[in-house]
């Protein structure tokens, strides 16, 4: 078993004391051996480390030449080992030894403390073991000191390095995920005062005159709070600023020194209970923008070259955030202007928007009537509506008389004056303006009796050919009608023009329809009449004309040999049956246009009755020496209809057709179905009708000017008589021409008029 002094000496030299030596360990007691004064004085005289003996209560009888040289203390016979420790390191190793010394068996302490020295503090690390005499006893501690001040140191600064490494890496974290530069700063300097075990860290920005304001601030809660404080140096700009923007620090270790008691700055520092400061520049595109500044409070401080680097670390972080900041900032505002450009281009939009749909509205509504009173009524109603007034109103203009007659009201709170009529020349400032084509806008002075306060806008309705009338709107006083109500009313009052102008010429045609209906009856009367009146007369000539053939073949005066008695009687006979025909026509219209006449409807088979009808034709078409074709389907089912009426219209057609068509020319009947109707096609080639005589051909007395080269002549009804037979049927009948061929197309229903 090994003695006390070969156990401590191998402690000590076997390896150097590392971080686990540092800790309070505890072992089990060696064998009890007595110390003799022989190996004291070896130790004395030899060991590298100190050496000191207690009593079992702990008070020292013995320290060796080595732990008086790392300690600095010269302790008497009987002290107490514990009170030569540090007071800030003496409470916690007293509990370490009480809890050590009260364990059973005994066991071996180890902890390290300081010893302060005039100048310096002193690390050192202690192992103390038990000794015992030969009947087991505890007679007392004997302990090793070895001087780890220079380890304690290296684990210092590489604490602090990684603590600052630490500190800038959660700053860049944080300027990083944050934007906020209020919450980088905040975070900045409660990480730093935690880290410098200081009492106060602030961010001091400046103004433009040098004076500031302090940011942000983290300090203890003995400490008075300077945070929000505005502080002006009238020293400070002559003194600091120029080192400042070069980047000069400032490290104070007690400001009652290192300032002149009289200095304004040593004053200021003092009423915030400064002792000590550390102040870093912060710049920013070289410019300073701030500081960042640790102040020590509860006494003076020597600041160490460690804490200088890492404030300007952070400082040249919280530049970089300040800067990164700034431009989220800017981002900020141009998003906050470009979202404030959208807004208002929507509304300006919606505006339009809605603008362009009462502006619509109102014209769709305007210019479908054709009534005065209902246009005004509209533009009143919606214009009173859209612009949110009192009162709005329209007045048409008689220029003659020089008045002004309010056709149509439409108001909410306003005294209605509908109906009265002004007189232009009582207000010549305000209807010349609007005579001449200007709108205006104006506030009472004076209260009016029937409207009190308001603010009126006029505006004229006018046209190409002058003024008609003019709108007016009434509003609360202190309203000025902005440009877009303005362009409204002015839209809406030339819709009303163009409408009012519309309605005028509606109503001055309408009078000119009337007058010309009233026109055609009279001569469809005359034509009634004068056929009426004429029928008889006819009747009776006819009559004569056949009494007198009967005479003249009696007397042989119609022989080919009788002179030119035989051509004046053919004359007289063919335009008797001429003008016999044309009475019959304007009757027939006359009766058809009355609709006075029932229908006689009876199915036909137009494969039998057709050629009787087109039969009697034959020996004119052979002695023209035109062609005839007549094409009728053999499946065709019988068609109802009124059969004098169906003849009729094939017989008009037919004879057209060969009136118009030359020699060698063909004609053709074909008749087909098609779905619910029975279709008649009469075509001849010859002469084409144009384009714009193919509607006309259907009209009374209209005749195709220098169309007739055989010069055949006629009345112009028998295409009118027989558009208005087909449609007393419920038929159609049109007209193509080309390519030399023209055809009339009539299409009836096949089961009457009904179907």
């Amino acid at each position: 078993m090994p003695t006390i002094i070969e156990l401590n000496v191998q402690i000590l030299n076997d390896r150097e004391p590392n971080p686990t030596d540092l800790e309070p360990r505890v072992t089990h007691a060696a064998t009890p051996l007595k110390p003799n004064e022989e190996w004291l004085s070896l130790l004395d005289h030899a060991s590298p480390v100190g050496i000191f003996r207690t009593t079992g209560e702990g008070q020292i009888t013995y320290v060796n030449q080595r732990w008086c040289e790392i300690t600095g203390v010269t302790v008497a016979h009987g002290s107490d080992w514990l009170q030569t420790i540090h007071p800030d390191d003496r409470e916690r190793v007293t509990t370490e030894w009480q809890q050590a010394t009260q364990s059973v068996p005994l066991e071996c302490f180890q902890s390290r403390y300081r010893f302060q020295r005039s100048n310096s503090t002193v690390w050192v690390f202690v192992q103390v073991v038990a000794n015992y005499d030969s009947d087991g006893t505890l007679s007392g501690y004997v302990g090793t000191t070895t001087d780890i001040t220079q380890r304690q140191q290296a684990e210092e600064t590489l604490w602090q390095q990684t603590e600052r490494e630490r500190l800038v890496a959660a700053i860049v974290q944080e300027i990083r995920r944050h934007l906020d530069l209020s919450h980088v700063l905040k975070t900045t300097v409660t990480e730093v005062r935690r880290l410098l075990q200081t009492d106060r860290v602030l961010f001091f920005r400046f103004e433009s005159d040098w004076s500031g304001i302090v940011l942000v601030e983290s300090v203890g809660t003995d400490w008075k709070s300077i945070q929000g404080e505005n502080i002006v140096d009238p020293c400070f700009a002559e003194s600091y600023v120029c080192k400042y923007r070069d980047g000069h620090t400032r490290a104070v270790s007690n400001i009652r020194t290192e300032y002149h008691q009289s200095s304004c700055y040593a004053e200021m520092l003092a009423s915030f209970q400064v002792n000590a400061e550390l102040v870093v520049p912060i710049l920013q595109n070289d410019e300073l923008w701030g500081l960042l500044i640790a102040h020590h409070c509860s006494e003076p401080r020597h600041w160490q070259t460690w804490e200088t680097d890492l404030l300007k670390q952070l400082a040249a972080q919280v530049s970089i955030a300040i800067q990164q900041s700034e431009l989220y900032q800017e981002v900020q505002r141009l998003n906050a202007e470009l979202e404030q450009q959208v807004q208002t281009r929507t509304a300006q939009l919606q505006l339009a928007f809605n603008f362009e749909a009462t502006l619509k509205r109102i014209a769709d509504r305007v210019r479908d009537s054709l009534d005065e009173d209902q246009i005004l009524q509209t533009a009143v109603r919606e214009l009173a509506g859209a612009i949110k007034v009192r009162s709005c109103n329209a007045a048409l203009y008689d220029l003659t008389q020089r008045t002004s007659t309010v056709r149509y009201e439409y108001t909410t709170s306003v005294a209605p004056i509908q109906g009265r009529i002004v007189q232009m020349d009582n207000f010549k400032e305000g209807y010349g303006q609007l005579l001449q084509g200007q709108y205006f806008q104006f506030c009472s002075l004076l209260p009016n009796s029937e409207r009190g306060r308001s603010a009126m806008f006029a505006c004229p309705i006018l046209d190409d050919q002058g003024v008609l009338g003019d709108l007016w709107l009434v509003s609360n006083n202190e309203r000025i009608f902005a440009e877009q109500d303005i362009r409204l009313v002015q839209q809406v009052a030339n819709q009303c023009a163009i409408a009012l102008r519309q309605a005028r010429l509606y109503q001055a045609s309408q009078a000119q329809v009337e007058a010309l209906e009233k026109l055609n009856r009279l001569k469809d009367d005359f034509l009634s009449t004068v056929s009426h009146e004429l029928r008889t007369p006819m009747a009776n000539i006819k009559m004569a004309a056949q009494m007198l053939e009967i005479v003249l073949r009696r007397d042989k005066l119609l022989d080919a040999d009788a002179g030119s008695l035989p051509r004046y009687f053919q004359i007289l006979n063919s335009e008797c049956q001429r003008e016999i025909k044309l009475i019959n026509d304007l009757l027939d219209l006359s009766r058809l246009e009355m609709a006075t006449e029932p229908l006689f409807l009876t199915a036909l088979s137009l494969q039998s009755w057709l050629p009787n009808i087109v039969k009697p034709f034959s020996e004119r078409i052979n002695s023209q020496q035109q062609h005839l074709e007549v094409v009728i389907p053999t499946t065709l089912a019988p068609l109802t209809t009124d059969q004098s009426y169906l003849e009729r219209i094939i017989t008009e057609l037919l004879s057209n057709a060969c009136k118009y068509t030359p020699a060698h020319g063909q004609i053709a009947i074909v008749v087909a179905v098609e779905s619910t109707n029975v279709r008649f096609e009469i075509s001849n080639t010859g002469i084409e009708i144009a384009a714009s005589d193919r509607d006309r051909v259907f009209e009374k007395f209209y005749r195709i000017p220098n169309n007739d080269p055989w010069k055949h002549g006629g009345t112009g009804l028998g295409l009118a008589l027989t558009k208005k037979l087909v449609e007393t049927l419920g038929g159609s009948i049109r007209v193509t021409s080309k390519a030399g061929l023209t055809t009339f197309i009539v299409e009836l229903p096949t089961n009457g008029i009904g179907s």
